[in-house]
């Protein structure tokens, strides 16, 4: 029997803003989220992130994007994996850079800003902003709280039309 790996998201909401905020100085830098490319790959150093995101970008039936700043494009800030789910989206895998993580982060909202861009799609696909993933259990409340998620069953969230509305009204 193949055991199945379930990617549980591990991920804190800090702050919700319409950028990224640097910790430090308060200074509040636009964000694009655009394509992983392979070209992008390279960027990403395997002990810099937790996730293996070659494989993701290599699945045919997921989409990568990152997050960067508009002024500094060609630093990822953080990178999320969905998938289409033909009445819904589905987040796999959300991940911040290793410099955004832990109390001596640089930059506040970079998951925050993922989130709300998967509703986004979700809203753009006619999927009126649903989108589910798997919590790690000790995470649920928190995405209750910062997200507006509803808990489903086991460690499986969804976004409903209204939270979704929220976020994206937040962030763009």
């Amino acid at each position: 029997m193949k055991k199945v790996k379930i990617n549980q998201l591990n991920f804190e909401i800090d702050k919700l803003t319409n950028s990224i905020e640097n910790v430090l100085t308060g200074e509040v830098f636009d964000t694009q989220i655009i394509k992983l490319s392979l070209t992008d790959i390279a960027q990403i150093k395997k002990k810099q992130w937790q996730f293996n995101w070659k494989t993701e970008l290599k699945d045919s039936t997921k989409e990568v994007y990152k997050l960067t700043s508009v002024n500094n494009p060609l630093v990822i800030q953080g990178l999320i994996s969905i998938e289409d789910k033909n009445d819904h989206i589905f987040m796999h895998l959300i991940e911040s850079a290793a410099f955004n993580k832990g109390q001596a982060k640089m930059y506040y909202v970079v998951p925050g800003n993922l989130v709300a861009f998967a509703c986004k799609i979700s809203f753009e696909k006619g999927y009126e902003g649903f989108v589910a993933f798997d919590a790690k259990s000790i995470l649920i409340k928190h995405y209750k709280q910062t997200l507006g998620a509803t808990h489903l069953r086991g460690v499986r969230m969804y976004i409903e039309t209204k939270a979704a509305v929220k976020l994206i009204t937040k962030y763009f």
